[in-house]
């Protein structure tokens, strides 16, 4: 089994584990995905995240920048009216919650840190894996936008071994409702771009991409529709999207990302550190409970 695992991901980019997690495991994260609605902010200076390449927004925005070691709360674009107050209720308002769910918030910390990850992470050969950054994803019913088709690497930089990422489906993932659409084997091709801090202190942006988009042919890509508590392990470098949901079903789902810290390099470019309250942990060592 070690050995398939990681030639799978090596051959594909990426690998299929069904049943990762029971649907009560699922229940209990969908709960906390859901009790997180309740605590997103009700100012009027709600942060949008959107992946489309116009809206810049997001690529200035400090509370981003900052979001490293906390639990912050990441609006649909859909969701908002210009005067920024919800034009739905907050239930189905947010794109995300992230990055430090993994270590601040006891539910998820308990199912990022557990024994199947770790097992998962042996069986691919890491010898000191971090948890880098962890995200809960709604994909609500007609608001949940579309992910353009984008390598993990872009955003969290590290070599030579890339990151990887887990993606849980706490909900069914359809065609319908936004599944992964995976280009196998696209992986191979090396990290076609890369955010970064901008060289440039004195500019605006705090952010910058290194080269424009690149064009990716839809016929590349396949979907990968899977059953609530599947866990895709999605390579660095592999290309993938997901389209926006136009169903009335949403697509919840719990997604962290580890790097290997023993003889690799995590780029200091890269938009996501290690913050005061949220160190790059390792996985093999760190308790699923505070």
């Amino acid at each position: 089994m070690r050995h398939t695992l990681r030639n799978q991901l090596e051959e594909d980019g990426y690998v299929v584990l069904e049943d990762f997690l029971r649907p009560a495991e699922c229940d209990e994260l969908l709960a906390a995905g859901l009790e997180l609605t309740k605590q997103a902010p009700d100012s009027d200076d709600k942060t949008i995240f959107s992946t489309l390449e116009n809206d810049k927004q997001q690529l200035k925005d400090k509370y981003f920048l900052e979001s490293n070691d906390k639990i912050s709360f990441f609006f649909e674009a859909q969701a908002v009216g210009p005067d920024g107050k919800l034009q739905v209720d907050p239930s189905v308002s947010l794109n995300k919650v992230g990055h430090a769910l993994h270590l601040l918030h006891p539910i998820f910390r308990c199912y990022t840190y557990s024994d199947r990850v770790k097992a998962i992470c042996q069986e691919l050969g890491f010898r000191e894996p971090a948890v880098v950054q962890s995200m809960y994803i709604y994909k609500n019913p007609g608001l949940g936008g579309e992910v353009v088709a984008h390598q993990d690497a872009t955003y969290l930089y590290s070599e030579p071994v890339p990151p990887i990422g887990f993606w849980i489906a706490l909900e069914d993932a359809t065609i319908q409702n936004g599944c992964l659409w995976m280009a196998r084997g696209s992986h191979k091709s090396g990290v076609h771009r890369r955010l970064i801090r901008n060289p440039d202190k004195e500019s605006k942006q705090a952010l910058i991409y290194d080269k424009g988009a690149p064009v990716y042919p839809q016929s590349g890509f396949t979907p990968v529709p899977v059953s609530k508590g599947t866990c895709i392990l999605i390579h660095g470098h592999v290309v993938h999207k997901s389209a926006q949901n136009k169903s009335d079903k949403s697509r919840h789902a719990y997604t962290f990302h580890v790097v290997e810290r023993q003889d690799n390099a995590y780029s200091p470019d890269n938009w996501l550190q290690e913050g005061e309250n949220a160190p790059f942990q390792n996985v093999y060592t760190t308790p699923q409970i505070v």
